[in-house]
């Protein structure tokens, strides 16, 4: 079965220190995208050991490969140099249609520092007007150089699959497991599997390990999340057997791997939505030590602007996982996350809202368990976006080993030369 290395995303999520109590948090703009450096960031930021953050952005650039714009590109943001304040922005990539188109999704890396994403768009395929969508592996510069290169490891073609919107994680032989929103046949989205070439060959494999018909989900937005026994948990944005949502609500599945001397893997529906429960989970999902899943959903709740919920697998003997919505957003307290959660030791939960707050703009918030001898969850908004300081984050947060947050807004910032007022910005948040 797969040796996941990326399954540390299951305890590495669940010890940062307490950040305890909070008196005014701080958020400062560490980088505010002008479009010729990057736009729109969607995804995560990824730290290296030297508190270097890498990223990317789905529009900006010089290029004008995609219909006369730019394609998106990868970026370095470099901490101040000693007696600085500001950080440096390096573009490491930019795309160009063919090497790929609209980066929506996280890095992550490997041990030699190379690192791993998807495209939503481009590549080589022709079934969709700007290409199906790519893996991608950037490397760093060669000793004595300073160019990184750019490798495309597949192209999506249609109805294999098509469209990632998510990141990928690595097993510890270095295959990459991944989600297509779509399939462009009869079904609606499926998990692939890229494995790295044979010896004395230079093609990567790819292998669809299973697709979502209707009945167990459509589109996978979100990334995979491995446990130790190699199987791997994900959302459906929509599907499933709730009728209550046009589409169906979308659903929370497990697909294990095949059984010793079997082939194929076996997908299971852990949960389905209902609206009240929830409903349009975008994000990934994370996990405690015991196994119980955390994470959100776009709508739903009892007031439709979104939840954040826990499912807990069955007790011995049983079969059946319980879901339970920790908490239900109202629009003052954010609406619409569309991203996963991050925990700190405590097992206070960390996250953002694309739209909500005191401006609309958006939110970070945190979730934090119940007191002794109390029940409910007590939400704490830390921060409003207000425009100037970001707007409508998708990203997910990372933190630092002290507690202090970053991510990025899809909008916001002082740039007027994005079509939505500002192109975007890196932040971060101190407690």
């Amino acid at each position: 079965m797969p040796n996941f290395r990326h399954t540390l995303v299951l305890s590495v999520c669940l010890s940062l220190p307490g950040m305890g109590a909070h008196a005014t948090p701080v958020l400062t703009v560490l980088h505010a995208f002008i479009n010729t450096d990057g736009a729109n960031p969607a995804a995560a930021l990824h730290f290296d050991a030297s508190g270097n953050l890498y990223g990317t952005t789905t529009a900006g650039g010089t290029s004008t490969d995609c219909e006369g714009a730019s394609c998106g590109l990868v970026f370095e943001l470099s901490p101040p140099k000693k007696n600085q304040k500001t950080w440096s922005e390096a573009v490491l990539t930019e795309f160009t249609g063919i090497n790929g188109a609209y980066p929506t999704a996280d890095l992550i890396a490997d041990a030699s520092g190379n690192l791993y994403s998807t495209t939503h768009a481009g590549g080589t395929a022709t079934a969709c007007p700007l290409g199906c969508g790519t893996v991608y592996e950037l490397s760093p510069p060669a000793t004595g150089q300073t160019a990184w290169t750019q490798a495309t490891l597949t192209s999506f073609g249609g109805a294999p699959g098509e469209l990632p919107t998510a990141g990928l994680i690595a097993d510890a032989a270095g295959n990459l497991y991944g989600t297509l929103a779509d399939t462009g046949a009869t079904d609606f989205g499926n998990i692939f599997e890229l494995s790295p070439p044979a010896t004395g060959k230079t093609g990567w494999k790819q292998s669809i390990l299973t697709k979502f018909p209707k009945a167990t989900g459509w589109y996978p937005f979100g990334a995979l999340l491995a446990d130790s026994a190699g199987n791997l948990y994900g959302t459906t944005y929509a599907g499933g057997a709730s009728t209550t949502c046009l589409g169906g609500c979308g659903t929370i599945y497990e697909l294990s791997p095949p059984a010793t001397g079997q082939t194929a893997w076996t997908q299971t529906t852990l949960f389905t939505f209902t609206g009240t429960t929830g409903a349009g989970p975008e994000a990934n999902l994370i996990a405690d030590s015991s196994g119980k899943l955390y994470g959100t959903t776009y709508a739903g709740g009892t007031a439709g602007y979104g939840t954040i919920f826990r499912l807990t697998p069955p007790v011995t003997g049983q079969t059946v996982w319980t879901q339970t919505t920790l908490f239900s957003f109202t629009g003052a307290n954010g609406q619409g996350p569309t991203t996963g959660l991050i925990a700190d030791s405590s097992g206070n939960l960390y996250g953002t809202t694309e739209y909500g707050g005191t401006a609309e703009d958006g939110t970070i918030f945190e979730l934090s368990p119940p007191a002794k001898g109390k029940t409910a969850y007590t939400q704490t908004v830390l921060i409003s976006f207000t425009g100037t300081n970001g707007a409508n984050p998708v990203s997910n947060l990372i933190a630092d080993s002290a507690g202090n947050l970053y991510g990025t807004t899809y909008f916001g910032g002082p740039a007027k030369a994005c079509e939505y007022p500002g192109c975007g910005v890196v932040f971060e948040l101190a407690p």
